[in-house]
């Protein structure tokens, strides 16, 4: 029997891990030395086989040294992933997240857009997938890469080593100088909509009656906190304008991201909508109505008839003070959600004509009000306005409602996946000719309005003063009033005339719109490539959480799923486990159980579900045998 010293130095560990490896197996059957069954019970799907083999702790990763050196020589397209048996592997619960991952459409996607990465040893595929997982982890940006051990998220890659930054930056780069993000992120939409199980994944829930999608537009301010000469623009989060880079967002029903277009400089978001309709129309792929959900500012009746000449619907708030609706006309309607829960509230359904400014015309569309608590224990009422008549009126509420949950993104995605961070700094000049607002003309129009209030006051005040003087004293019927009297009174009125007049010419000279280069000379545009492939990868690793989590409430019988269900998907997927490579086509991942016995019970049942997926490692092929075509099977250890 070899020394504790001889083992340690065979399997790369030290002789404490060892010793407890020992100790540990102390209570294996002594004929097969092989892992006992947790004495305490098994939850479903955990690991109970009594023929399990011991796997060597952490090994040396396998040598890759021939394949970096042919890399460096321009002789390998990209190294392949190759896996060797391993326990206590670190990150390994991140294998949990391939099967959503291939969900999403995001490997397949970018392999059609931007066919390969020129040859080296990190190839397209592992570069996509080593950030996604990096984000999972809790690591989305390049720099994460330093603070997590790329020998461990290189077992989990099929590698010797995980990428480094300057790897990292060097790769995203090369895909940012094609000029192709926007393609990706169009690719991934149509993915994400017209899914290859033929139901459209925009309606979300399968409501929506005959509409190809449920869609909420809504424009995100990026800060930007450099020393460049970025364009203002206001935040509403932030209350005040500030540097920033504006990203117009399209989620689906559930509030996840299917695309993101960056805005041009200056562009409120009626013609952001507008400038969207012909890339969404090509993304549903048909003539279908879609249903498209927006705050008030991208209240336009313009372009609310115009979105519905297009095919689109319109769904928004009304904006504006309005006449109230009668209260007799109110009746209480219901909706059943995705979740199977009765909503009810209590809605008048009628119509509104609006007046177009350009043309005058009137705009009819439906209106569904409610009645709302307000401040002071008073109510008050608010008005949803669209232009589907078909969807019940509690649906419309409902649909109406769910525009938060694009809030609720950017929220969790700031937390989570550094939403608003600047992966990239290169600038170039913005264009000196475009025509944007003079704010010259606001300043000025500011002293036309102070100038016509003190015009009013002194005008009261001029009044009050004549009526005096015409006013005969008491006892008397006769008044006499002089020029000069007459001129002592009125000359206020004639200066705070004379002010006006002045405050309205000048206004009237100053021009509406100047060029760029007039108002603010060397401004300058954040790079957007790069910001929207990043953008491509983090909507992938969110959706691929927001997958697991679903799966976690709908196929476990975890009893706080509902309120905890991202929380557990997360402790999972940075646990540690064992990969197994001794069956044959197959890379079975036996996960070390969780803190909680129902934690674990939950991840067991999850395993069981995502198995069933027969989902293959990327970049292992079709056929058949080790390092190639590895389907994927997943497994739980008991609590010992």
């Amino acid at each position: 029997m070899a020394s504790l010293r001889a083992t340690a130095a065979a399997a790369g560990v030290s002789t404490d891990t060892v010793r407890r490896a020992l100790a540990g197996n102390e209570s294996n059957t002594p004929e097969t030395g092989q892992i006992s069954a947790d004495k305490g019970g098994s939850a479903p799907g955990a690991s109970t086989s009594p023929t399990q083999l011991v796997l060597p702790v952490l090994p040396e990763p396998t040598d890759r040294s021939g394949e970096r050196a042919a890399a460096r020589s321009g002789l390998l397209e990209c190294a392949v992933p190759v896996f060797a048996p391993a326990a206590r592997v670190p990150l390994a619960g991140l294998f949990l997240a391939l099967p959503a991952l291939e969900a999403t459409g995001l490997l397949a996607c970018a392999k059609a857009t931007f066919g390969a990465l020129p040859d080296g040893f990190y190839g397209l595929e592992t570069m996509l997938l080593d950030a996604v997982l990096r984000a999972l982890a809790g690591e989305p940006r390049a720099e994460g890469a330093t603070r997590i051990d790329p020998v461990a998220l290189g077992r989990v890659l099929g590698l010797d080593r995980a990428p480094e930054v300057k790897t990292i930056r060097r790769k995203i780069s090369h895909l940012a100088q094609t000029g192709k993000a926007g393609d990706l992120l169009t690719a991934l939409a149509i993915h994400h909509l017209n899914p290859a199980g033929g139901d459209s994944a925009g309606s979300g829930d399968g409501e929506g009656g005959d509409l190809a999608a449920v869609l909420y537009v809504d424009g995100h301010v990026r800060a930007y906190q450099g020393g460049k000469k970025i364009g203002k623009v206001h935040s509403t989060r932030l209350k005040f304008p500030v540097p920033a880079t504006e990203e117009t967002w399209v989620s689906d029903a559930h509030g996840s991201p299917v695309l993101v277009v960056m805005a041009k400089p200056g562009t409120a978001l009626t013609g952001q909508l507008r400038a969207l309709l012909p890339q969404l129309r090509t993304i549903i792929g048909d003539s279908r109505r879609v249903l498209v959900g927006f705050d008030r500012g991208g209240w336009s009746p313009s372009l609310f008839k115009h979105m519905d000449e297009a095919g689109f619907d319109v769904l928004t708030w009304r904006k504006g003070t309005t006449t109230d609706i009668p209260e007799n006309s109110f009746t209480e309607v219901a909706h059943v959600d995705a979740h199977g829960e009765p909503r009810t509230w209590n809605a008048a359904d009628t119509a509104v004509d609006l007046a177009m400014a350009a043309t005058g015309e009137a705009f009819r569309m439906r209106q569904i009000s409610r009645i709302v608590p307000a401040r002071g224990g008073t109510t008050r009422q608010i008005h949803i306005l669209t232009t589907d008549q078909g969807m019940p009126a509690g649906e419309v509420i409902y649909r109406m409602g769910s525009r938060w949950r694009q809030e609720d993104y950017f929220r969790y995605a700031r937390i989570h996946f550094d939403l608003d961070s600047h992966d990239a700094y290169p600038s170039t000049d913005d264009d000196p000719e475009r025509s944007v607002p003079n704010p010259d003309k606001k300043k000025a129009y500011q002293k036309v309005v102070a100038a016509r209030a003190h015009y009013d006051q002194v005008l009261a005040r001029t009044d009050a003063a004549m009526l005096a003087l015409r006013t005969p004293a008491p006892g008397t019927n006769e008044v006499t009033i002089t020029n000069a009297m007459h001129n002592q009174v009125t000359a206020p009125l004639w200066d705070a005339e004379a002010a006006l007049d002045q405050a309205e010419a000048a206004h009237q000279k100053i021009p509406v719109r100047v060029t760029l280069g007039e108002l603010s000379p060397g401004q300058q545009v954040l790079d957007t490539e790069t910001k929207l492939i990043t953008h491509a990868i983090r909507m992938a690793a969110f959706n691929t959480a927001t997958t697991l989590a679903r799966e976690i409430r709908t196929n476990t019988g975890y009893a706080r799923a509902t309120e905890e269900a991202h929380a557990l998907a997360r402790q999972a997927l940075t646990g540690s486990g064992d990969i197994d490579t001794t069956t044959p086509g197959y890379l079975t991942i036996r996960l070390d159980p969780l803190p909680t016995a129902r934690a674990t019970a939950a991840i067991s049942e999850l395993c069981q579900h995502l198995t069933t997926t027969e989902t293959r490692y990327p970049g292992t092929g079709t056929g058949t045998g080790t390092g190639t075509g590895l389907i994927l099977r997943y497994e739980i250890k008991n609590h010992a």
